[in-house]
């Protein structure tokens, strides 16, 4: 059963839609999408100039996660953690040679 939300976000009854399970799949993704949404990559209204910094911060949380998790991991947890850290260093380096050089 799917609802609509697209006149009142939160339906009828003012609930918001149920949480994710707070697991490390999710933490990943979070992290991967601010990081995403800090270079400028995420289809959204405002285009905005990446923010390099706060990206990096990012992408740095999650290289730590990487590095304090290494061998507690699920072999899917692991592969999961370490694309998103290659894929969004090579983003950010993609993302920082279109610039002009100011």
């Amino acid at each position: 059963m799917s609802e609509d939300f697209s006149e009142d976000p939160f339906g009828d009854s003012g609930a918001r839609p149920e949480l994710p399970a707070p697991d490390l799949d999710f933490l990943i993704y979070s992290l991967r999408i601010q990081a995403e949404m800090s270079l400028g990559l995420l289809p959204l209204e405002d285009v905005q100039e990446p923010d390099f910094e706060l990206a990096s911060h990012h992408i740095d949380l999650l290289a730590m996660l990487q590095e304090k998790t290494k061998g507690n991991l699920t072999a899917e947890e692991q592969q999961t953690l370490d694309d998103s850290v290659a894929e969004l260093r090579m983003r950010f380096v993609e993302t920082r040679k279109k610039l002009p050089a100011k």
